[in-house]
């Protein structure tokens, strides 16, 4: 069975970091290309970038995300990385993983001071 898991959101201040974690079940990253979404709130989801099954990484093409997130895995650990640093208000909402047919629960980000 299929399933991913994301953690590792929380509060912060604006200009902090913080590392959201996917880890995915009953399937290997080297057979998907993973992306990450985010929905702010009262908006439709966006998506911000992918990591492929090869390793080669996609970000949105937007001021908003170039230059200050990454994606990253592990395949050891069948795990995707978000690492968001210098973060924003308007960064505030619900971050997810995805890959064809499947979405995490998502996990909630908070920029707040």
């Amino acid at each position: 069975q299929v399933q991913l898991m994301e953690s590792g959101g929380g509060f912060v201040q604006p200009g902090g970091s913080l590392r959201l974690s996917c880890v995915i079940s009953g399937t290997n990253l080297t057979r998907v290309d993973v992306d990450w979404f985010r929905r702010a709130p009262g908006e439709q989801r966006e998506w911000i970038a992918q990591i492929s099954r090869s390793g080669s990484t996609l970000y949105a093409d937007s001021d908003s995300v170039q230059g200050r997130f990454t994606v990253s895995r592990d395949v050891a650990k069948n795990t995707v990385y978000l690492q968001m640093d210098s973060l924003q208000f308007a960064d505030t909402g619900v971050y997810y993983c995805y890959f064809p047919r499947y979405w995490g629960q998502g996990t909630q980000v908070t920029v707040s001071s």
